[in-house]
């Protein structure tokens, strides 16, 4: 008989409460030597299960190896991202406020590896949390260096959030992965890595291009939030069909399954994160476990003394269909709504210009100015319409066609003995450069017996 939800929940909370211990080595524990921070052992609590079958397999895992010299691992780039611009940006700055919180004391907070460990495994998640060195190094980051971040952090996401998890619902993968783009892109729309990633999700241009996203002069979907978020979740849907595993599959997304591949084959064939560690990219090595200190910080702020930023208004955003050309300005100007604002909810159009000419595209506001919009669509288009969307003369465009690119009825003229280039423009009332420019001539020397073409 199937376990109710109930009964399973029952079954997680007595796991994270009686059988979460840690393995102990022999040896002395080692101490990290950071301030308000003990360590109890060298070794990995590791749920070898997924969590809603409330099991309790473990085994251990020797981090003296995995974290020596030969296995060194990179900090997430977003861990790394540039607050001051993070809190300098349109949301941040319109969006939200500091709460009046101290926090002052974070230093003394003790928290033991122990711990640690029992509340990763105390979350409800499908992948698996386990703790280790790696883990903690990235739990680290988050709780000292980066508190400002994750103060953003928990604030920003008021925005993504529920469109994040409302994807996460239709396409039907992990509730946790919508930390993913913490460790992305520190939660901004607009991040572009050094290898030309971009967007909350990151996506390279080739790998946008398989799962729909459109690139062109004027629009980047890989930047929009909602069409990134669908296009992610069903590339993590797909790789964890490829590899039967959500922490390959995260993997995967970071460095690509033929890495992960690779890898597996020179670990002898083992399709456990840990157990192929050693042969993967140093960025992968630690994309896990920085995704893992995401969900716990996310979690356990507060057990840090972590002041959340919240959303100073309401942040409730809705979206209209767009069938004709629109300029933000027209918006921002009949509207009366800031165009930073416009731009910060999307980020996707590249010049402030919404191409819907030809293609229905999509425009997200706040839901008081789409009720403005709303009211006064048809003065908005027409606003300016001529300043932003200049008509073009279709008869002027084709007699500039037929001069410059050789429109209308090819002549074949055979040049004859004492005729000049002039002369030969003169008589089929056409220029001499356009002469030159359909027969791709250098200059205006020409010799008996060859042909020119023109065009009449």
């Amino acid at each position: 008989m199937k376990k109710t939800i109930a009964t399973i929940f029952t079954l997680i909370a007595l796991v994270a409460m009686h059988s979460c211990s840690l393995f102990k080595t022999t040896a002395t524990p080692k101490q990290t030597g950071d301030e308000g921070h003990e360590t109890d052992s060298v070794w990995m609590l590791y749920t070898e299960s997924p969590r809603y079958n409330a099991t309790n397999l473990r085994y251990e895992i020797d981090l003296d190896t995995m974290t020596g010299s030969g296995y060194s691992f990179e900090i997430p780039e977003s861990m790394n991202a540039n607050i001051d611009s993070l809190l300098n940006s349109w949301q941040a700055r319109n969006m939200l406020r500091k709460l009046d919180c101290d926090g002052s004391e974070w230093e003394k907070i003790t928290i033991t590896d122990t711990m640690y460990a029992k509340r990763l495994a105390s979350m409800p998640t499908i992948v698996r949390m386990p703790y280790n060195n790696m883990v903690r190094s990235c739990i680290d980051r988050y709780t000292k260096k980066g508190r400002s971040q994750v103060s953003f952090l928990l604030g920003i996401s008021e925005l993504y959030f529920p469109i994040i998890e409302e994807e996460i619902d239709r396409i039907g993968v992990p509730y946790e992965l919508k930390y993913l783009p913490i460790i992305e892109s520190a939660l901004n729309p607009k991040a572009a890595s050094r290898m030309g990633a971009k967007g909350l999700w990151q996506f390279m241009f080739g790998t946008s291009k398989l799962y729909g996203l459109k690139t062109n002069n004027y629009v980047d979907e890989r930047l929009d939030p909602i069409k990134s978020t669908q296009a992610a979740l069903l590339y993590l849907k797909d790789l964890h069909e490829m590899f039967q595993s959500w922490e390959l599959a995260i993997a995967a997304y970071n460095c690509g399954p033929g890495n992960i591949k690779k890898a597996i084959k020179r670990s002898g064939g083992s399709t456990d994160f840990w157990k192929i560690y050693p042969w993967l990219p140093k960025e992968t090595r630690g994309y896990l476990p920085g995704f893992i200190a995401a969900n716990y910080i996310m979690t356990f702020y507060e057990d840090h003394g972590i002041c959340p930023m919240e959303p100073n208004i309401p942040i409730a955003t809705d979206t209209i269909h767009i069938n004709k050309n629109l300029h933000f300005k027209q918006i921002a100007e009949v509207c009366n709504v800031d165009i930073e604002e416009i731009r910060a909810l999307n980020p996707q159009y590249l010049k402030d210009i919404i191409p819907g000419e030809n293609e229905t595209y999509i425009l997200r506001l706040t839901n008081d100015n789409i009720t403005k919009f709303i009211e006064k669509e048809d003065t908005v288009y027409k606003h300016n319409a001529e300043k932003y969307f200049p008509k073009v003369d279709i008869d002027k465009m084709l007699k500039e066609a037929k001069e410059n690119n050789g429109a209308g009825n090819l002549i074949r003229h055979k040049i004859k003995n004492g005729e000049t280039l002039g002369g030969i423009a003169l008589k089929y009332r056409v220029s001499v450069k356009q002469i030159m420019k359909w027969n791709n001539m250098k200059n205006s020397n020409i010799r008996a017996g060859k042909y020119l073409k023109i065009y009449k």
